[in-house]
């Protein structure tokens, strides 16, 4: 049987502040620990980011009456252990369970710090998760890209021209060097409860509804969403702009998205960046999806290949980038294996 996992207070960490008048949270507190900054969006539901340069997911932290669930476990192992020691800033209830929004590294190999608690994810990122996650290419591309910047930085340090730019890209370095060693600990660890649909959590007062909106980012995204708080984690499925595509269902995401606005709610935090509070990028984003989707397909069908097509697929009508190579790629593979 698994036990909450409880948490050890260091009062030395916490910093409290409150963000300047005028700005959309001005009545809600941020407290920012050597290593996280938590934000409170509403109603015990905490927005965390890790304070260190480099690429990781949003986590969400929900202080219940009696408990705490989290919402993705961050990239890493030690990133989630920053993640768990930082906790007792905002609360000292135990820790009680982790949802997973989608089985990508960024979100979900910190898992293996919450071994003692129910992980709860869709069926999807278990059966991702527990099948080759080390050979996953969005995983190995980001391995890729961690090699990728430090030997930028090498360069950038050898053709620094004064002593402070050379000691300052030494120190980012130094540092991105340890973020990159950190994943030769990862040892992904799947969810141990699975949803297809619908799951709900029922903790004290609050109700907390995990749902599968359809394919989008990825084959089992779930968004958390809060019906008393309207209030919805959307993980990668939404955020300003595009999201990566490289593992996506860009044919089926419009109608995901037209899932999702059934829901009632007027913040969305989603699994990178601030939250937000203007809806209109749900109705852009399936603009984007559709229109993209649509002149690849009509590429595919003249018979273009899709190297010519990485090369003149052009969106800029559309306000948004252009698709990159492998979304490119990915686009092709579904028009030619649909399911």
């Amino acid at each position: 049987m698994k036990h909450a996992l409880r948490l050890t207070i260091r009062p030395a960490l916490v910093a409290a502040s409150v963000f300047a008048a005028g700005s959309l949270w001005a009545q809600e507190w941020t407290t920012t620990t050597d290593t996280h900054r938590f934000m409170e969006v509403r109603n015990g539901i905490w927005l965390t980011q890790t304070t260190a340069q480099v690429f990781n997911s949003n986590a969400l932290v929900i202080v219940n009456d009696e408990d705490v669930v989290i919402v993705d476990s961050h990239v890493t192992p030690s990133k989630a252990r920053d993640l768990i020691a930082s906790i007792p800033a905002i609360t000292d209830k135990p820790v009680t369970a982790l949802i997973n929004s989608h089985y990508h590294w960024d979100h979900a190999h910190g898992n293996q710090e919450f071994a003692d608690i129910p992980i709860i994810g869709h069926d999807y990122t278990r059966m991702k998760m527990a099948t080759g996650a080390h050979e996953e290419p969005t995983y190995l591309r980001g391995l890729a890209g961690n090699a990728a910047t430090l030997e930028r930085l090498a360069g950038e340090i050898e053709a620094a021209e004064d002593d402070e730019e050379r000691e300052g890209l030494e120190a980012y370095r130094a540092m991105f060097a340890a973020h990159a060693a950190d994943f030769d600990e990862i040892v992904p660890l799947p969810p141990d409860v699975t949803m297809n649909e619908k799951m709900t959590l029922f903790r004290g007062g609050r109700e907390i509804q995990v749902i599968f909106l359809g394919r989008a980012h990825t084959g089992g995204d779930v968004v958390v969403y809060f019906p008393q708080d309207k209030l919805v984690f959307t993980g990668d499925i939404l955020f300003g702009g595009p999201s990566f595509l490289g593992d996506g269902y860009v044919d089926d995401w419009p109608q995901t998205l037209e899932n999702l606005k059934a829901l009632d709610f007027d913040i969305v935090v989603p699994g990178h960046g601030p939250p937000m509070t203007d809806l209109s990028p749900i109705e852009k984003s399936q603009d984007y999806y559709r229109a993209l989707w649509e002149r690849t397909a009509a590429k595919h069908a003249a018979g273009v290949s899709v190297e010519e097509a990485i090369e003149t697929i052009d969106m800029s009508d559309t306000g948004f980038r252009n698709p990159s190579d492998v979304e490119v790629q990915r686009m092709y593979h579904r028009l030619e294996n649909p399911d």
